[in-house]
């Protein structure tokens, strides 16, 4: 397998989320854990990690459009998943970063379409890093399978086969566990 191959990209986003939780540095006032981080400080936190590996020599960007660059191989957006907040509630509008089905959004739907309107040569990925309770109280297993669905029934996006990292035993006592889903975004059906 490739050390750029999107099954690797995925493992190392999955081990650089653990490697964040296990810090145990608190993002803001919330609860230690990687769980609490938002979208923007999460990615940069990721792309500095994996840039410490020798494979990557500081290829890994953190942009606006796409949200990860790895020059001359992939074009990431990613979309964080969390039913629950900080406090242990469970957060509202939470399942629209995925599913929201209109052009222009900021759901990872919307962001297929992006990844499709760029022209640029590397491989384009959407990513979903996912978080649930240890067992899950909100099980995200509906809303991965309702996004591909969407994508290819509604949005006629053409996906490749889904590709998922877990890992368990995380500090935050709400999001116990992670999931990074992915799929390559190849194109039009």
């Amino acid at each position: 397998m490739s050390i750029y191959s999107l099954q690797t990209i995925v493992s190392e986003f999955a081990d650089s989320l653990f490697m964040i939780d296990k810090s145990g540095i608190p993002f803001r006032n919330y609860s230690p854990g990687v769980g609490p981080y938002g979208e923007p400080q999460l990615l940069k936190k990721i792309a500095q990690i994996m840039n410490f590996n020798p494979n990557y020599k500081g290829r890994i960007k953190t942009k606006r459009e796409p949200d990860i660059l790895i020059k001359g191989y992939w074009a990431i957006d990613v979309k964080l998943a969390r039913p629950y907040g900080d406090n242990g509630k469970e957060a509202e509008n939470w399942s629209v970063n995925l599913l929201h089905p209109y052009e222009g959004n900021q759901s990872a739907l919307g962001d297929c379409e992006k990844l499709l309107g760029l022209n640029i040569p590397e491989k384009k990925a959407v990513v979903v890093i996912g978080y649930e309770h240890d067992p899950p109280k909100i099980c995200l297993q509906p809303l991965i399978e309702s996004f591909e669905v969407l994508a290819k029934e509604v949005m006629k996006i053409h996906l490749g086969s889904r590709i998922t990292e877990r890992r368990k035993n995380l500090i935050h006592p709400v999001h116990q566990q992670l999931a990074v889903n992915a799929w390559e975004v190849l194109g039009r059906l």
